[in-house]
């Protein structure tokens, strides 16, 4: 199986590297197609200094929906999904030793900036 934004994603069985998200492909494509993340990250304001930011906003909201898609209510499921490879292709962190935001950057990111925004509308 190939995907439309990138062939790095095979269907193969290899035990620890199994991921049960593949169909969060899709979404991804139709988000890619259509920019969905990149136009809605452009509203928040980001506060957090140069030297301390992994992820961009973009990414941090990908990832705190994407889990949702799948199934994961909260943030407790984060540190598995930060290492599942198809949330590290989600997410932009595809390259070798990349992760997807860890459970307490993916907490602040929906408890610092997401509740923020909800709280200023």
């Amino acid at each position: 199986m190939k995907v439309g934004f990138g062939g790095e994603i095979k269907l193969e069985f290899h035990g620890a590297k199994l991921s049960s998200n593949g169909g969060l492909l899709a979404y991804r494509d139709l988000d890619h197609a259509m920019g969905l993340f990149d136009s809605v990250s452009s509203e928040f304001h980001d506060n957090r200094t140069e030297r301390n930011i992994q992820h961009a906003l973009s990414t941090l909201l990908r990832q705190s929906v994407y889990s949702r898609l799948a199934g994961y209510e909260d943030v407790n499921d984060a540190e598995q999904l930060s290492v599942d490879p198809i949330m590290r292709a989600i997410t932009g962190k595809k390259d070798k030793g990349k992760q997807a935001a860890s459970a307490n950057t993916t907490g602040r990111f929906e408890t610092d900036i997401l509740a923020r925004i909800v709280r200023l509308r």
